[in-house]
């Protein structure tokens, strides 16, 4: 059975940086790809990032693209998402998810596997 956990959230201020972690039980990054979605309250998830399976292809939502970065680490089976310049609007719970051998997909609807989500928290 594949269990997801995200973790690395907080409270940090504009123009600050975080790192969130994936980790997952029951599958191997190595085969799968890995997507970060947010859903702030009241406001519907939405796609940040997505790494193909492979690790060789990287897709980026427009509003943190050139300040987050997705990657995966096989060894340890792990999975991050880098946030740096962070905003206001960054504000968030961020979950991660997998699918086996997928490329780069950004739709929700895609993912079975879902983590409980870490909170993300930017002050002005």
């Amino acid at each position: 059975q594949v269990h997801v956990v995200e973790s690395g959230g907080g409270l940090v201020q504009a123009g600050g940086s975080l790192r969130l972690s994936c980790a997952a039980s029951g599958l191997t990054f190595s085969s799968y790809n890995m997507v970060w979605f947010r859903q702030a309250p009241g406001k519907e998830r939405e796609f940040v990032a997505v790494i193909s399976w492979s690790g060789g292809t990287t897709d980026y939502s427009d509003s943190v693209k050139g300040r987050f970065t997705i990657f995966k680490d096989n060894v340890k089976n792990m999975g991050y998402l880098q946030m740096n310049s962070l905003k206001p609007e960054d504000t968030a719970v961020y979950y991660c998810a997998s699918r086996k051998y997928a490329g780069t997909f950004r739709a929700p609807a895609l993912y079975d596997n879902w983590g409980q989500g870490t909170q993300v928290t930017v002050s002005s």
